[in-house]
């Protein structure tokens, strides 16, 4: 399925087959969304099938405002209301009480619901032509490396998507901050753009924060979205290096005569190092993020051995990057 440029004509295409229950990505501020009627379990099924996404995971339903959270939550806590005047639109989910309704095809079996408005004029339109909830997961397959751009949805999924939407490049590039509203304290399930101390500023009481040791199986509780162990990976296989051990490994990795990418933004290597695919990512949190996965995807499509990832700091600004780099590289873990 070849992308189509989001005009006016292009969201009334995808309205009319959100409509029919079918497949639309559609651009976000975070990443490309695989969109289905959240009110229609059969739609939601495509979703799935067309990923590759185990039936228990729950998906993020896109709503046009935050007056639209009482079609689908219940018993909203003040919390949520104050996080959404601050932060929506924005990339920020919040996991709140369903109401009976709303389908458990969406909620992965859950009595909760991830909602979030999006910071998008492509997104936005969408919705508010639609009117009603779009059930949007990122549009890859299932723990794959999420898209930024609409080609990275046409090579992902093909034509298992009914329209692709072009709206240009994602400008935040990592997928939501996900905090859970549904206990009596909020937690942070996943870290995004927006930060822990963004969000404590607001709600002024502290979240209570992941441990850094819990991983999810398919037989753990899948809360949210973007919670396994393994997540957001290439195929090539990718290890994240301190900046001490990345000359050792790639000396070694030479040696063996692997044809290696490397992921880097402080190291002075050479553009004309040997067997190596060199991408430099922006120095600032945020240009590293908008740029990630599309530098992943660069390197993953370059029939390499390894991907070595330098690794940024450890600080609350690259949380986020952190994740996901985590998560990537899981397999092999940090040298």
């Amino acid at each position: 399925m070849k992308p189509v440029f989001a005009d006016a004509a292009a969201i009334d295409l995808a309205v009319t087959l959100l409509r029919q229950g079918r497949l639309v990505a559609f651009p976000t501020e975070t990443v490309y969304g695989l969109g289905a009627d959240a009110a229609n379990p059969l739609a939601v099924a495509r979703i799935f099938q067309a990923k590759g996404r185990p039936a228990d995971h729950p998906l993020i339903v896109h709503i046009a405002s935050a007056g639209c959270l009482e079609d689908w939550a219940q018993l909203i806590p003040e919390s949520a209301r104050l996080l959404a005047a601050h932060f929506w639109p924005g990339p920020l989910a919040m996991i709140l009480d369903k109401r009976p309704e709303v389908s458990y095809a969406v909620t992965g079996g859950q009595d909760t619901i991830g909602l979030r408005v999006p910071d998008h004029p492509v997104a936005l339109a969408l919705l508010q032509a639609f009117g009603g909830g779009i059930a949007a997961p990122s549009a890859n397959r299932f723990c794959r490396i999420s898209p930024t751009q609409a080609v990275h949805v046409e090579a992902e999924l093909g034509d298992a998507v009914d329209l692709i939407l072009d709206g240009g490049a994602c400008q935040v590039g990592v997928e939501s901050t996900i905090i859970d509203l549904s206990g009596p304290v909020p937690r942070l399930l996943r870290p995004g753009h927006i930060s822990r101390d963004a969000i404590e500023a607001v709600l002024q009481r502290p979240l209570l924060m992941p441990s850094p040791s819990v991983v999810s199986t398919d037989q753990a509780e899948m809360r949210a979205p973007g919670m396994m162990a393994v997540h957001y990976a290439p195929q090539t296989m990718a290890i994240l290096c301190s900046v001490e051990r990345l000359p050792e490994m790639l000396q070694t990795l030479s040696g063996q005569q692997k044809k290696i990418g490397l992921l880097v933004y402080t190291h002075p290597f050479s553009e004309n190092t040997s067997s190596c695919a060199i991408i430099r990512m922006p120095l600032s949190a945020g240009g590293y993020a908008q740029a990630l996965y599309s530098a992943l995807r660069e390197l993953d499509s370059q029939n390499l051995d390894v991907i070595l990832v330098e690794q940024p700091p450890q600080t609350e600004a690259w949380r986020a990057i952190n994740d996901r780099l985590g998560k990537a590289t899981a397999l092999t873990g940090v040298v």
